[in-house]
């Protein structure tokens, strides 16, 4: 540029572009921060608990049927994680905006232990089919020891760094 603001005149048989290449990317990246701007129209609370439920119950599902049927202990640990993420991602996506960050913290984190919960009574519950004969918090305590409080930790933790 000169000091006129005007570009410098190219010399003989030298080819300038008129834009540079990397325009194109700043023209795909203004359109994706207005789409990312642009609030989601279908996103209200009612859909975004009804989506984190969903995912809860799925989770609980995978809980039970891993600890239970595949006979996976530490590993319940990750599920827990994965379960409280997503829990908390999903709660994220279909609330959007309608949600105070604040609230959908306390029901993310509350699904999701919700979730890590119920899976493990179906793991104790799928236990008394096979014979056993312990109530639930002693059979957890004698075959999970310090891992149930783990799990409840973890997925507390994962929803609550998801859903900030």
């Amino acid at each position: 540029m000169t000091e006129s603001g005007e570009p410098p005149t190219p010399t003989p048989g030298e080819r300038r572009l008129a834009h540079p290449p990397s325009d194109r990317y700043r023209e795909a990246e203004a359109r994706r921060a207005a789409a990312a701007a642009t609030p989601d129209p279908a996103a209200s609370v009612a859909r975004g608990v009804a989506i984190a439920v969903v995912v809860a119950i799925l989770g609980a599902a995978a809980v039970a049927a891993l600890g239970g049927l595949v006979l996976v202990t530490a590993g319940l640990v990750v599920v827990a994680g994965v379960v409280g993420w997503g829990v908390a991602a999903s709660l994220r996506f279909g609330a959007g905006d309608h949600l105070r960050p604040g609230r959908r913290v306390v029901v993310a984190v509350a699904l999701a232990e919700g979730a890590v919960a119920l899976g493990l009574l179906g793991v104790w519950q799928y236990a008394r089919t096979e014979g056993g004969v312990l109530g639930p918090i002693d059979y957890l305590a004698e075959v999970f020891g310090l891992l149930v409080p783990l799990e409840f930790a973890v997925a507390a933790l994962v929803a609550w760094l998801t859903a900030r």
